[in-house]
């Protein structure tokens, strides 16, 4: 009798670990999120289909990317809608050693580098805008209108607004920055987040005022404001690593931690047919900024636009799952 009874204790005690702890995570999906609009929207559509379609329970985890990249390939996080590849320094080795495994492709028609809103080579005449670089094509031609892109706490310089600090394209930016000689007559400015970039621009061109910093498409940025790339020389892999030359057009992943196929297969096929581009994105992105939308409230809508990827994307009654959920408010 002894040994059943403990025989019956351990059963209930392996049944309340496996309950208690595995089947919590089996059941839970965690996103990664290091700090930028698109990839918080793409989290939020991902996260809406696993609830109403897979009825898991969705986690975020914030961080700058290379935090990000190694709780991925730890577990701490099971995917990344848009992991940047070429911004990333350790991707590919992190793929080789079996850390992470690809997915699908999220995007791979964007841009990033140096912007300047139009009006400021070609002007506009409907807001009484004069060109004031109007012979402004180049990175390097920047050298010769610092006098425009004004450094507020230092008049006698320009401003270059650069990348988020802890993004791996920052350092490119600052290299670029002392290989055209800008530091001379700039202050490389490192805005603290998104956030503060956006603003950035979006008070510059409120008020029709000269700004030259890091963007990238697709942003809210890109789908709502006429912004001119700044050219640079014609991309190469060492060249970008140095800042001599144009950033390429990054394959942007869906990537997950290497264990995550084996755990949620079926909910792994919907993330390898998640596909979307980069206008797309950009327009979705203005939503939010144009609507004041949460990000959740973006992704019902962005799925009410585009019924036709559920489609894509999901198993007929996984689909049906998903638009009934829409129609609830």
């Amino acid at each position: 009798m002894r040994k059943k009874i403990l025989l019956l204790l351990s059963s209930l005690l392996c049944m309340l670990l496996l309950t208690g702890c595995g089947g919590s995570n089996e059941k839970t999906i965690v996103f990664s999120d290091a700090g930028w609009d698109s990839v918080k929207f793409h989290n939020a559509v991902a996260g809406l289909i696993a609830e109403k379609a897979y009825g898991l329970k969705v986690e975020t985890m914030n961080g700058s990317s290379p935090i990000m990249e190694a709780a991925l390939v730890r577990g701490d996080v099971d995917v990344n809608m848009e992991l940047w590849t070429e911004n990333v320094a350790t991707y590919q080795a992190d793929k080789a050693a079996g850390g992470i495994v690809d997915l699908g492709v999220n995007f791979d028609d964007n841009r990033q580098g140096l912007y300047v809103p139009r009006y400021v080579i070609e002007g506009d005449p409907q807001r009484g805008i004069a060109p004031l670089a109007p012979d402004l094509k180049k990175v390097a031609d920047l050298a010769r209108y610092s006098n425009i892109f004004v450094d507020e706490e230092n008049p006698s310089k320009g401003r270059i607004y650069g990348a988020i600090p802890g993004w791996a394209v920052d350092e490119v930016l600052f290299k670029k920055y002392e290989y055209y000689g800008l530091d001379k007559n700039y202050i490389y400015f490192r805005p603290g987040s998104e956030a503060t970039l956006n603003t950035a621009f979006v008070t510059a061109y409120e008020k029709g005022l000269p700004i030259v910093g890091y963007n990238w498409e697709p942003t809210w940025i890109s789908g709502k404001l006429d912004m001119v790339l700044l050219e640079d020389e014609p991309y190469t892999e060492q060249g970008f690593a140095e800042g001599k030359t144009a950033a390429p057009s990054v394959v942007v992943m869906v990537a997950a931690n290497s264990r995550l196929p084996g755990r949620l297969p079926e909910y792994t096929e919907f993330l390898k047919k998640y596909h979307t581009s980069s206008a797309l994105t950009a327009k979705a992105l203005a939503y939010i900024g144009d609507n004041k939308a949460t990000y959740d409230q973006a992704a019902r809508w962005f799925l009410q636009q585009h019924d036709d990827l559920l489609a894509q994307w999901l198993p007929q009654d996984k689909a049906e799952a998903v638009r009934a959920a829409l129609k609830e408010k």
